[in-house]
């Protein structure tokens, strides 16, 4: 197996249901991070207890980033749920089980006086890929409560012995500076982060929406994220259990050209809670499938 390949691999767990950005993250060896402090932010804390979620999410849309396609602002009902911990399992091409991925709402406070949700992903590799390519990676996004947009990202990456920490402070205006420990990432109105674009996927309203477009930080670079619902329900086996599944594809732009080696299909359950149950992803190498194997 190439080193081009296990690189690949374990993005591939690391980009479990996160939109795909970060397969760009890891697969291109040439990028280098900011090395910066990792920190829990200051100012993170939980709110009172008597704060409502529908107080918290409730808030103005987002203006659509393009006039002709609109970006469906976050409602009061979401589902997301402070202590969700889903598990995923990734195989590539015919070798299953080679990556496990944890995605994790981790809690709900305040960040640089907003309300905001600490989103968390947990990438390892499994034997026998391990022996060949060790990857223990974190990703931790402070994303606004009420539209899921950046405001921070941070990659705690350790692949094969090497450890990089990078926090960026996201900022539309370049007029709020970093603190201390982080770096400003400039990017434009309305940017999520793959954890921030999973999770705002989920609570979209597909019979209303026929696509989302959003721009997507990936900790390195700005993509145009284009998505939309190709089939309400689709039967889905995955090791949890068997779903009916919203199918939604997932198509990335780069500098306003599709990104033609790489397509990623996300299929959400027809649940209350919109889980992520399965994505399937196209490589330049491989063909991929990460599945749901527990949730609580």
């Amino acid at each position: 197996m190439s080193q081009k390949t296990t690189i690949g691999i374990a993005a591939l767990a690391a980009l479990g249901c996160a939109a795909g950005a970060f397969y760009w993250v890891h697969s291109k060896g040439e990028q280098h991070f900011p090395a910066v402090a990792s920190a829990e932010p200051p100012g993170f804390r939980q709110p009172p207890p008597a704060a409502s979620l529908a107080g918290v999410l409730a808030g103005k849309p987002l203006k659509p980033t393009n006039a002709k396609k609109s970006v469906s602002p976050a409602d009061v009902s979401l589902p997301l749920k402070a202590g969700e911990i889903l598990e995923y399992s990734a195989s590539v091409s015919k070798v299953s089980s080679v990556a496990n991925l944890k995605v994790q709402i981790a809690d709900r406070g305040n960040f640089a006086g907003q309300s905001a949700w600490h989103l968390q992903a947990f990438a390892h590799t499994q034997n026998p890929l391990r022996m060949v390519f060790e990857l223990d990676d974190q990703f931790d996004s402070y994303s606004d409560a009420g539209t899921l947009v950046s405001l921070q990202y941070e990659m705690h990456l350790s692949e094969r012995g090497q450890k990089v920490e990078s926090v960026q402070r996201m900022t539309a205006t370049g007029k709020e500076p970093a603190p201390e420990g982080a770096t400003e990432a400039r990017v434009l109105p309305g940017t999520r982060d793959p954890l921030g674009m999973m999770q705002y996927l989920r609570y979209v309203d597909w019979a209303k929406t026929s696509e989302v477009r959003c721009p997507v930080y990936d900790g390195h670079k700005l993509y145009d994220v284009r998505t939309k619902m190709t089939s309400p329900s689709e039967s889905v086996t995955v090791p949890l259990g068997k779903y009916s599944a919203s199918k939604i594809e997932i198509r990335v732009f780069d500098n306003g050209v599709e990104m033609k080696d790489a397509a990623f299909t996300l299929y959400l359950a027809n649940l209350p809670a919109r889980t992520p149950v399965l994505l399937e992803a196209t490589l330049p190498f491989a063909t991929a499938r990460v599945e749901l194997v527990k949730a609580k």
